[in-house]
């Protein structure tokens, strides 16, 4: 857990979430979540029906590799709101970096809470997604 005195505004935390996504893991995820989209699954369909030179990773899938980057930063069980906004495809092949920077510190309800921005960024340094956080801060 992120403790009050240990952190201020600005500092980062930054994690290599994937290193060459493979194709499995994306299957892996559709057979988990339950989500057989042909867009993920199917490199015919994605191809000839969607436009898309292949099959790319569900966004969901990008958004839990970047949560759990945000949990190795402020712990388990403090996490009060998260949210990302996915702003380019995963492509099977891609290696992903996601960056927390702390931007605000307040009080609110007897509790300390750190605001976070997050950005998980591919190899050729495109955004992939965007996102926001909120985390209780210890004492």
């Amino acid at each position: 857990m992120l403790k009050k005195n240990e952190i201020k505004v600005g500092d980062t935390y930054s994690e290599k979430i994937v290193e060459d996504l493979k194709r499995t893991q994306i299957v892996q995820y559709a057979g988990a979540s339950g989500d057989y989209n042909p867009l993920h699954t199917d490199d015919k369909f994605t191809k000839e029906i969607a436009g898309y030179p292949g099959v790319f990773a569900h966004g969901m899938l990008s958004m839990g590799m970047t949560g759990k980057m945000l949990t190795n930063f402020v712990g388990d069980g403090t996490l009060k709101k998260y949210g990302v906004r996915f702003t380019n495809q995963v492509w099977p092949g891609d290696s992903l970096e996601s960056t927390a920077t702390i931007i605000d510190i307040k009080e609110e309800d007897g509790e300390t809470l750190a605001e976070i921005a997050i950005e998980t960024k591919n190899q050729d340094g495109a955004t992939v997604i965007t996102g926001s956080a909120i985390a209780k801060v210890g004492k």
